[in-house]
């Protein structure tokens, strides 16, 4: 594809029977995102054409051939065909996790071709995607191993921002998964994208602690003592703006959160129920730390839903708007 003097963004389709074409064509439908991007969807044309016309949405598509550059004020759709598929609204089935897939594998080898300018991703189902070339608990795992970087799953919005040092980790193996190393080293990828990414230049990140009340002087667990504070001091000890471990419990209720550009939580539901309790609808699910730019809405699939036209399109027009600040910061 030649460039353009707007940027090129690749949406991979997600799920297709869930509600990821549903929010991705009302928010390509939106007058505002028309004005600042292209869009080209990774897609088999048939399946974006039904749902398009199943919401009675009426965008302009635009088949791409090969070497054709993307249309202004078009849906641009890169043709990945799918044989003997329906859509069924809700189901989970095995082709529907193979077309999520098909369509992710080709979005992101665009993006590392330097084909589109960043990435906006639809929600995919964990279970069904699952195959020999997709051997991973999320995008962020896929993404990190696909790009260059480590990745970072960091929850944004307007005035919280959430990053986890585990991610789609059982509880009971959160500890197994967090070493100096990897608190260093996730700490620093926040520290730096807040700079590189959000154009913030001295952060301020807050931690939150393992065990509740960071162990109350070891009665409740010693982890955080022999984990998280010696990392949290040498980081401390070359300069980086970070704070804690504070207990989790009264962190978010309290308003402490708003003293600081970010929070490090240690595991994911310690992160993400108090960000999409605050935020849900327009929180923006972004892979800080690799050399690409990718952004998802901060739902999934949302299968019960799936086919009635009540899904809120809000999260994914902010991915898109969130990925194209972040792509302007860069550059």
């Amino acid at each position: 594809m030649s460039r353009s003097v707007k940027p090129i963004v690749g949406i991979s389709c997600g799920d297709p029977n869930g509600i990821g074409l549903e929010v991705l064509l009302k928010s390509l439908n939106n007058p505002s995102i028309k004005e600042l991007i292209i869009p080209v969807v990774f897609c088999d044309f048939k399946i974006i054409k039904f749902q398009n016309n199943y919401f009675n949405i009426k965008l302009k598509l635009n088949r791409l051939k090969k070497n054709q550059s993307p249309k202004s004020n078009h849906v641009n759709v890169i043709d990945i065909k799918e044989k003997g598929f329906n859509v069924e609204f809700g189901n989970v089935t095995k082709h529907a996790g193979l077309i999520a897939f098909n369509s992710l594998k080709h979005t992101s080898a665009a993006l590392k071709n330097g084909n589109v300018d960043f990435m906006v991703t639809a929600p995919i189902n964990k279970n069904n995607i699952q195959s020999k070339e997709f051997d991973f608990p999320g995008h962020t795992d896929y993404l990190s191993n696909f790009f260059d970087g480590e990745g970072l799953m960091f929850m944004i919005s307007g005035d919280l921002k959430v990053g986890l040092l585990t991610d789609h980790v059982p509880l009971n193996k959160i500890t197994n998964n967090l070493s100096a190393q990897i608190i260093s080293s996730k700490i620093k990828t926040m520290y730096f994208s807040l700079k590189t990414d959000f154009s913030i230049s001295r952060p301020k990140i807050a931690v939150l602690s393992i065990n509740p009340h960071v162990g109350d002087d070891g009665v409740i667990g010693i982890d955080d003592q022999d984990i998280l504070v010696p990392s949290i001091k040498k980081l401390i000890d070359k300069g980086y703006g970070i704070y804690g471990p504070f207990a989790a419990d009264s962190f978010f209720g309290s308003g402490k959160y708003k003293k600081y550009d970010a929070i490090m939580a240690v595991y994911h539901d310690q992160g993400l129920i108090p960000f999409k309790t605050i935020t849900f609808g327009n929180g923006v699910n972004f892979t800080a730390g690799l050399d690409k730019i990718r952004t998802s809405p901060d739902h999934g699939t949302a299968f019960d839903i799936a086919g009635k036209n009540i899904a809120d399109h809000s999260s994914f027009m902010n991915s898109i708007k969130s990925g194209l600040r972040i792509f302007k910061n860069r550059a």
